[in-house]
């Protein structure tokens, strides 16, 4: 099983950088959301592909129309906060109304429940597991941020489970799509999309996805703009992770999703026979 996914926020929405953190500092830099958007979803349409799109509801209320032109297209709608902060920075009643005021805002502009969640960065830690209590308590059903692997804007590095499962804690109930990875020198290595995918040669994704059962890809639109400015303050370290592989990564993605079937979760989970499906206890 393969699933499609991309993350929706524009090129400057980048974690952990001081020089990009708030509202404020965002209305420095010129907006490419647009014509990163229509290249993505022209392309999807233009091969029939299904895609799960994990949205800012930043972005749905600064361009309500990208939005809408998902939703229209047929696509997937889920979460993925409104302010695309690290979720381990925040106090749990920030992060409470910040994920309401993403769902409402979705939800108004669509007229259908968001079902699905993200969390920006994948900054889901074993120190804020209540994040489970609250997607539950707001009608999310199934999420995407279980990231098994060491990263530096969180990550789960001693979870075992690579696979879609439910995922229970406090009372509720959550069916877990967490990204996949393999394990080189011990290590833990995630392939499928974000700097991974535009880094790695291609040839060792394709290696690595035959090899798999399950792929979870996330992309940003940002990953296939190779004239998105530099943006000030970067490390080195940093500089390379976001800017590599630009100019050559949409043609790898058009590659993959040649070679690979994908779905959308939506598909996905109902596919699943979830009575099944592997259970963790947090």
């Amino acid at each position: 099983m393969n699933i499609l996914t991309f993350d929706i926020e524009d090129w400057f929405h980048i974690l952990g950088n001081e020089s990009t953190r708030t509202v404020t500092q965002w209305a420095n830099y010129e907006s490419r959301i647009h014509q990163n958007m229509n290249r993505i979803l022209d392309f999807l349409d233009e091969t029939d592909q299904k895609a799960t799109f994990f949205c800012l509801g930043w972005i749905a209320e600064k361009y309500p129309e990208v939005i809408r032109e998902i939703d229209k297209r047929g696509f997937e709608i889920g979460s993925h906060s409104y302010m695309h902060q690290l979720i381990f920075e925040q106090s749990r009643k920030e992060y409470r109304d910040d994920l309401n005021k993403s769902i409402s805002i979705l939800e108004n502009m669509i007229g259908k429940k968001v079902k699905s969640f993200r969390a920006p960065g994948f900054s889901l830690t074993a120190d804020v597991l209540w994040v489970f209590d609250e997607l539950a308590e707001q009608g999310i059903e199934y999420d995407s941020s279980i990231f098994p692997a060491r990263r530096a804007h969180g990550g789960i590095s001693g979870f075992s489970i690579q696979e879609p499962h439910l995922l229970k804690y406090n009372g509720h109930t959550i069916k877990e799509f967490p990204l996949n990875v393999k394990t080189i020198f011990n290590g833990r290595v995630v392939f499928s999309g974000g700097g991974y995918f535009r880094i790695l040669p291609y040839h060792v994704i394709k290696r690595w996805t035959t090899s798999s059962s399950y792929v979870m890809t996330y992309f940003h639109p940002r990953d296939f703009d190779k004239k998105q400015p530099l943006i000030e303050g970067l490390s080195s370290i940093r500089k390379f992770k976001s800017y590599y592989g630009l100019g050559t990564a949409f043609r790898k993605l058009k590659r993959y999703t040649s070679d690979f079937d994908f779905t959308d979760l939506s598909d996905a989970e109902n596919e699943i026979e979830w009575d099944k499906a592997p259970i963790i206890r947090l």
